[in-house]
Order: C-alpha cells, then sequence, then structure tokens
C-alpha cells in the first residue's frame, strides 16, 4: 500500500506516523512524489485504519504485484548504488570486467590491471564456480578470494564475486564489494535471507528460465531483510535455440525499468557463449537503457580453465570500450 501524504506535512508528523505504523507491524519506506511525502507500507492489516485515522493523509493506493520494495511505486526515483568511488544506476555505465575465474595471482592483477587502464570500474572474477559437471575446474575457493583482494590492492577495483552458500557469507561480507549470486541460485530463499541481514551490494542473476516476475521477487527476499543494495542482471535465458549459450532477452531491460527503480546490468558473454557476439550485445544493452555491463576478460581465451569461448582479449575490450561511448552519449549516459 501506498500513502500520499498533504503538501506541508510537517516532518514530526510524518514520523510519528511512520512510528504508528511500525508499531503496528508494518514495514515503511518513505519516498517523495511531486514535492509530497509518500509512505511504501507492508505488513499489518491495521495499516489501513491507521491511515484513516490521521488528517495528514491525503490518498492511499493499493501494490497489487506482488513485490513491493522493488515497486517502482515504492521509489519512483531510480536507486543508485555506491560502492566505494564507483556508481551503479547513475548516469554513469558501470563496467564489470575480468576473468570467469580466477586461476592464479599473476593472471587476475594482470587483467585488473588491463581492464582498468581501459576503463573499467569493477572487477569480476570467480572463487567458487557453480558447474554443470563435477569433473569441471570449481574454483580456487578461498584462495580465490584471496587473490582477488591482492588484485584490488594492486587497482583499487572493487570486486565482484559469486557466493555458492551461507557457509561462507562471513568471508564474503568481510572481503568482498559486491556479492554476486548466479542464475543457479536466483531462487536460493534461505541465502537469499541471510544476504539480507547484511548492507553488502547483491547482484543477482536472473535464471535460467525465471519470468521478470520471479527475478523481482527474489530481490524483494532480499530487500525485506533490510538490504535495499539490489543490482538486477539480465545474462539470458534458455530457450529452444541452441546455436547461442542462452538467448539474451534485452525486453527485459527497459520492462524491468518499468517495472522497478533496481539498477540493471547485463551480461551479454553468458548469454551468448560467443566471444564476437559480446561486442554487439554490449552496444544494444546500452541502446535500451542497461545501467552497465558485465563482461569476462581473460588474457589467453583458449586456455582459459573457465568460460574461455565466450571471452574477450584485453585488447578487443579497449575496442569495445571505444566504440561503447559514443552510444552512451546518445543516451545521455558516460563511461
Amino acid at each position: 500500500m501506498l500513502a500520499v501524504l498533504r503538501s506541508g506535512t510537517k516532518r514530526t508528523e510524518i514520523e510519528e506516523l511512520k512510528i504508528a505504523l511500525e508499531i503496528g507491524g508494518c514495514i515503511v519506506r518513505e519516498s517523495s512524489e511531486n514535492g509530497k511525502a509518500v509512505l511504501g507500507i507492508i505488513g499489518s492489516n491495521s495499516a489501513l485504519q491507521i491511515l484513516k485515522s490521521k488528517s495528514c493523509v491525503e490518498e492511499t493506493k493499493e501494490v497489487s504485484e506482488p513485490y513491493k520494495l522493488a515497486h517502482r511505486l515504492f521509489q519512483p526515483e531510480n536507486t543508485v548504488i555506491k560502492v566505494k568511488d564507483q556508481t551503479i544506476g547513475g548516469a554513469k555505465l558501470a563496467i564489470i570486467a575480468g576473468p570467469c575465474s580466477v586461476e592464479s595471482e599473476e593472471q587476475i592483477v594482470d587483467i585488473a590491471k588491463k581492464v582498468k587502464e581501459c576503463g573499467a570500474g569493477f572487477l569480476r572474477g570467480g572463487a567458487f564456480k557453480p558447474r554443470t559437471s563435477p569433473y569441471s575446474f570449481q574454483g580456487l575457493k578461498l584462495q580465490g578470494l584471496d587473490l582477488l583482494k591482492i588484485a584490488r590492492q594492486e587497482t583499487g577495483l572493487p570486486i565482484v564475486t559469486e557466493i555458492m552458500s551461507t557457509e561462507t557469507l562471513d568471508e564474503f561480507v568481510e572481503d568482498v564489494d559486491i556479492i554476486q549470486v548466479g542464475a543457479r541460485n536466483m531462487q536460493n530463499f534461505e541465502l537469499l535471507k541471510e544476504l539480507g541481514r547484511t548492507k553488502k551490494p547483491v547482484l543477482l542473476k536472473r535464471g535460467f528460465s525465471a519470468t521478470i516476475e520471479e527475478l523481482l521477487m527474489s530481490a524483494e527476499y532480499v530487500m525485506a531483510g533490510g538490504n535495499e543494495n539490489v543490482i538486477l542482471c539480465e545474462r539470458g535465458i534458455r530457450t529452444f535455440e541452441t546455436f547461442t549459450r542462452n538467448t539474451l532477452d534485452l525486453s527485459a531491460i527497459p520492462a524491468i525499468k518499468r517495472m522497478s527503480h533496481l539498477p540493471v546490468v547485463v551480461d551479454p558473454s553468458h548469454a551468448a557463449g560467443h566471444w564476437w557476439m559480446v561486442e554487439p550485445l554490449s552496444k544494444a544493452a546500452v541502446a535500451v537503457g542497461a545501467d552497465g555491463l558485465m563482461i569476462e576478460v581473460h588474457h589467453d581465451p583458449e586456455n582459459a580453465k573457465c568460460d574461455g569461448p565466450q571471452s574477450i582479449k584485453p585488447e578487443r575490450f579497449r575496442e569495445l570500450m571505444a566504440g561503447l561511448s559514443s552510444i552512451a552519449c546518445f543516451e545521455k549516459r558516460a563511461i
């Protein structure tokens, strides 16, 4: 439910109303629209009675969709998430780049330096790798986290890496700047609840066959726990097509931006599965309103331990960044 307050409502009245609603068992989030305070309210059936008793309430509106905190009605303005000296969701496009998996100190530090030189604002790299086959490389695990920390120290780039379970949550909260939840864990609700109890930014990837509403409901799990620092990621969905690894749903970006205030980034590497598709898909994603890109970059894709065919080399990443600048400018964004 939304409660629109009358123009000129005093701050003391707003705070008193919020306290009354919270005592009544509600979750309350405040925003503004057209100069008026707006309260987003989730919870108790007594909320309507409380609102009716207050003269400062101009009108109430029901939010029929099951996701509430992620809904644009609850927050009309786009969410901008600050991570160290970088932002995701603002005028500047967030570029997250790096290898699929951390393989060695030399590898991750070298790639980190190169993607930073090209203009990337974040370093991605998998320490824990969920793989379809139990015989595939599973990542360096905690050692991989240590190597990412070294790369961050060398470059200053905030690190983004995937969490697999609640068992390593303490290490991730301590060491990682953005915790990634992979497609396989998008509906791991116990993990999402635990992430909701932290304040660490969460990058939530869309599941293989998840609808947009299901993605937003997973974000709601994190936000309902008190952590509103959620970034959504479109990384392609499974369809009948086999030429590409997945089918990149570009229509999801404007749809989500209409439905929700949360920032949306696109992972063209996992969507395509082919390195030569990364550039056109990246440009298309920026053109339809994505807030950022997550791109796999590897210095030696032919010998990468994970996802080499979809990784681009640093020199091609540099060319891509140059090409994205003009599109971003046209969309009134910056790289």
